[in-house]
């Protein structure tokens, strides 16, 4: 686990955006948000799939891309702490995103300090934490290994989209075939992370299944807020001196 990164509060934090330009509702929304709610904040977190899917940062002309790009920019020029963890649809994204939008990139997991003597956040993009899903886990190993990665990203971006969506059909294909709780975190699998970190607060997405958990772990009480996944509207979650408050969506 590396040291904790330096924040400021508030602190907004989304994830599981899935932008495309099939979607204008949610690009809408996403775009209010960064208009709007979250110039308000002192630093914003996005938790991996803000896109759909990432081919690489030299798809960074796209115009799709570029709009959103440019719409990050303002905001970190405004003088919001941007900080972008990939997720499983957007783990391509690098330095080359980073600096387009003035990002700055997290590894997944890591701690986050706001202030001194305040209780570090543990940010998680949070696939790597459903264990159950055994094939997932393997394919997750394979993609994220930069051998891998270098060679992909070697391929010419039109044989790479191609191939990712061809990976889109499959992936919705499986998810259909799969039993729920094999896609949500795994209990043990949560426990260990939040003990080897020291016990902080949790915030992840990825499971689509918005809602505050609290784990028992070695007789400590751990927080665990599960981001919501927008569909046409905007959700994000709040940590400010007053706590953590859900934002624009229904926890269960």
């Amino acid at each position: 686990m590396p040291d904790a990164v330096a924040a400021a509060l508030p602190a907004f934090f989304v994830s599981d955006l899935h932008l495309s330009d099939e979607r204008p509702d949610t690009v809408d929304a996403f775009l209010g948000f960064l208009d709007g709610p979250a110039r308000d904040a002192a630093s914003l977190f996005i938790l991996g799939d803000l896109f759909e899917y990432w081919a690489g940062d030299d798809d960074l002309d796209a115009p799709f891309n570029r709009h959103i790009g440019a719409a990050l920019r303002a905001v970190a020029d405004h003088g919001v702490q941007l900080f972008f963890m990939t997720g499983n649809r957007d783990l391509l994204a690098g330095e080359g995103f980073a600096r387009a939008t003035g990002a700055r990139l997290l590894e997944d997991p890591s701690l986050v300090a706001f202030g001194s003597g305040g209780a570090p956040v543990l940010l998680s993009h949070g696939d790597a934490l459903c264990t159950d899903d055994v094939a997932y886990q393997a394919y997750r190993h394979q993609v994220r290994d930069p051998a891998w990665q270098r060679g992909f990203l070697s391929q010419p971006l039109a044989a790479r989209k191609a191939f990712i969506e061809g990976l889109r059909q499959k992936s919705e294909m499986a998810k259909r075939e799969k039993a729920l709780d094999i896609m949500d975190v795994n209990a043990d699998a949560v426990a260990a992370l939040l003990r080897a970190s020291g016990y902080p607060m949790l915030i992840h997405g990825h499971t689509h299944r918005p809602a505050r958990h609290e784990h028992l772990v070695d007789g400590r009480t751990c927080v665990r807020w599960v981001l919501a996944d927008w569909h046409g509207a905007a959700s994000w979650l709040r940590v400010d001196g007053n706590g953590v408050t859900a934002h624009g969506a229904t926890t269960r």
